[in-house]
């Protein structure tokens, strides 16, 4: 009942039925443990609020000991590095821009391991790996192999910006971590969907001009979809392009499954079935997760529309006055009502932020997303300069020092070979008619690609780390096509071989190469400079 697959295809069939689960599912955790290790080893340092740790690490301290996000004083972060973690807050609420599935992750860690550099880092740490492992299954699941899976997890765990980001406790990691367990789902459920469809017309069910309907109704994979989505915006705002991208693909997927079984005009058949199915699993239940992610929230709403209402929304260009203020609290199920009307003025003048607080400012480290691909300007998050030599371990010859740096960039030949790979994904998507390589294209492009329209505001490259995950899965796809479905020796797999593998020593040795400046490494100045490959990195 499927369409016919390629040659390609077709081997990678037979392989997923003939490779052992429990090798597989323990190769990628094989994967993830040498990932953790990567992000684990001295997680600790540097012993200081990196970057925009400042926000998110207080932030989720504030959820963990209250719920809500309260106003801290500004002496807040030398005593939490002194080691005080109480008696550090305002009596009032913060405003937060940014929603709080993520602080919620990283209040975990900090009530596990404690309010320090390592507590706040942990949960980066954990979901980094975990990303890892999906990234070993998704690919598996898309190549049939095993060792491409584990290939494009080891790609996805040496690269700079995702090792950095692993190891801070900023949000992008959490976001892109659920990001890609819903886009595995939603690839799972292409599968199940398919094989669903072929039992039930071996059963006879379904109609010549519609195909089965009512057996294919309840999507058990878009369901957790759906969950893996609503907890990714509910972190940051961003998981909504390729949750749309990728409900369409749910659409129109299934609707090339139903042509396949001789379903006539299939995509208009399909829309209000798998469309509108499609729908209600994906953006319904990312829906209801994204706003019982703010329980929290809710639960305080009182605090934030006697507070925040009178203060800070007014310092913010057509913040709007809160129609709950100044009503009396209400009981029961109006005053679930009233939550989520102040919750949704709340995002009102949170949108009003994103979109026109920040026009025209500046920032040393912002760069034009044109050039992210191509890591045209990292962001350096902490820095420790003039080391003297002689002290603190500097080795440095007379008249230089030493130094040590937190980079946000990533992998050059990675992300350079990437771009490469993105182009013959295009290629092979138009031309061989591929489902997988332009899943990856239009990955890429719907998390890349609308940042374009921000360029005249500050917006950082490690934004890319969404691209990140479709960029892997180009590069190992193209291995794939570059070794060839066959077994038997031949030149041409031979030929394949090298260079796919040549590209994963490449990869390797450049990792290694430029781990110090991503594990805030002691190096010498002219150490460092034979690693600032161009003069927009410093």
């Amino acid at each position: 009942m499927t369409a016919a697959p390629t040659s390609a295809q077709e081997h990678v069939v037979g392989r997923h039925g003939l490779e052992d689960p429990v090798v597989s599912w323990s190769a990628a955790i094989g994967v993830g443990l040498f990932a953790f290790l990567l992000r684990l080893w001295n997680l600790g340092t540097p012993k200081l609020f990196a970057f925009d740790e400042t926000y998110y690490a207080k932030d989720a301290w504030s959820l963990a000991n209250f719920g809500y996000v309260r106003e801290y004083y500004t002496t807040a972060n030398d005593r939490i590095l002194d080691g005080v973690t109480t008696d550090l807050w305002k009596d009032g609420p913060s405003m937060i821009v940014h929603p709080e599935v993520g602080k919620w992750l990283i209040a975990l860690g900090e009530m596990a391991f404690g309010m320090d550099p390592f507590g706040w880092r942990i949960s980066a740490a954990v979901v980094g790996s975990l990303m890892v492992v999906v990234m070993c299954r998704l690919a598996r699941r898309l190549t049939g192999s095993t060792m491409l899976g584990c290939v494009a997890g080891l790609l996805l765990s040496l690269d700079g910006l995702h090792l950095v980001l692993s190891r801070l406790a900023l949000l992008d990691i959490f976001v892109a971590f659920f990001m890609l367990c819903g886009v595995a789902c939603v690839v799972a459920d292409r599968d199940w969907f398919r094989a669903r469809l072929a039992r039930q017309v071996a059963a006879g069910r379904g109609s010549a001009t519609w195909g089965p309907v009512r057996g294919v109704l309840l999507r058990p994979w878009l369901l957790l979809g759906g969950v893996c989505f609503g907890l990714a915006v509910g972190t940051k705002w961003v998981a909504l392009y390729p949750l749309a991208l990728f409900g369409l693909l749910a659409w129109i997927w299934s609707a090339g499954a139903r042509r396949s079984l001789g379903v006539r005009w299939s995509m208009l058949r399909s829309a209000p079935i798998d469309g509108l199915t499609a729908f209600v699993h994906l953006v319904v239940v990312a829906f209801m997760v994204y706003v019982a992610s703010w329980t929290g929230w809710l639960v305080h709403a009182a605090e934030y529309e006697h507070h925040l209402s009178a203060t800070q929304y007014t310092h913010y260009e057509g913040g709007e006055n809160w129609s709950t203020r100044d009503e009396p609290d209400a009981e029961g199920l109006a005053e679930v009502t009233q939550s989520l009307r102040s919750l949704a003025a709340y995002h009102r003048d949170v949108y009003r932020f994103h979109a026109h607080f920040l026009n025209d400012s500046e920032h040393t480290y912002a760069s034009k997303p044109s050039g992210w691909l191509l890591l045209n300007r990292p962001v350096g998050v902490a820095a420790d300069v003039d080391i003297e030599p002689g002290t603190r371990g500097c080795d440095a010859p007379p008249g230089s020092d030493c130094l040590r740096q937190v980079l946000l960039l990533g992998t050059p030949v990675l992300w350079w070979g990437g771009v490469l790979a993105l182009g013959f994904a295009l290629v092979r998507w138009v031309g061989a008619r591929d489902w997988r390589f332009g899943m990856a294209a239009t990955g890429a492009g719907v998390t890349w690609l609308p940042w374009l329209l921000y360029d005249d505001r500050p917006i950082f490259s490690f934004y890319a780390i969404l691209t990140l995950p479709f960029l892997v899965l180009a590069v190992t796809l193209t291995m794939g096509v570059l070794i060839g479905p066959s077994r038997q020796p031949s030149r041409r797999r031979t030929t394949g071989v090298v260079v796919a593998g040549s590209f994963f020593v490449l990869t390797l040795f450049n990792f290694a190469w430029f781990w110090p400046i991503w594990t805030n490494g002691l190096l010498t100045h002219a150490e460092w400079l034979a690693r600032i490959w161009f003069e927009r990195w410093i």
